[in-house]
């Protein structure tokens, strides 16, 4: 049976294996902004904490999208579970350093499923990823930015209530 499923299915196993790691990766990051937020809410940083509510949100949508991808190809889609989530943090900065180090790592890790679509040239794969790309260009931006307040503001004195009154209001704009 299980060769028959496969006949069926329009992306390979390797294909479909790499984005269900995909999967498991946005649900992690999800579960890691969650963690953020909660952070940020226990030490009175709450436009911060919003912030990584609107992450963890985001990411939660990109698991999903990713899941009925590999779903609407005839593929298997895995529901991961999800362990080892951080839930503390040695300070402020730390928490946006972590954010963009993960935003980083689902950069690589998108290239790497292309990467694996232009070999086997499932172009229609690649197509679908574009939208991603294009999604993590903002997410880095974003995590870059809230960083950079860091060393414009810093964090001493009232830096720190500055820095989270900022955040929110990060905008990115793709007409560049």
């Amino acid at each position: 049976m299980k060769d028959i499923i496969r006949i069926k299915s329009l992306i390979s196993a390797d294909v479909e294996m790499l984005l269900n790691q995909q999967i498991k990766k946005e649900a992690h990051s999800s579960s890691l902004y969650l963690s953020m937020a909660s952070w940020c809410d226990r030490n009175g940083f709450d436009n911060s904490a919003d912030y990584f509510f609107k992450q963890a949100e985001e990411e939660r949508s990109h698991q999903l999208k990713f899941f009925k991808y590999v779903l609407d190809m005839g593929g298997n889609a895995i529901s991961p579970d999800i362990t080892n989530i951080k839930n503390e943090y040695n300070g402020f900065r730390e928490v946006f350093e972590e954010a963009l180090e993960m935003e980083v790592n689902i950069t690589q890790s998108i290239k790497n499923i292309a990467a694996r679509c232009h070999k086997e040239q499932d172009y229609v794969t690649l197509e679908y990823l574009n939208w991603f790309f294009q999604e993590q260009r903002e997410e880095e931006y974003k995590a870059r930015r809230a960083l950079e307040l860091f060393d414009v503001i810093g964090e001493e004195g009232t830096g720190r209530w500055e820095i989270d009154k900022h955040v929110g209001k990060i905008q990115y704009s793709n007409e560049a």
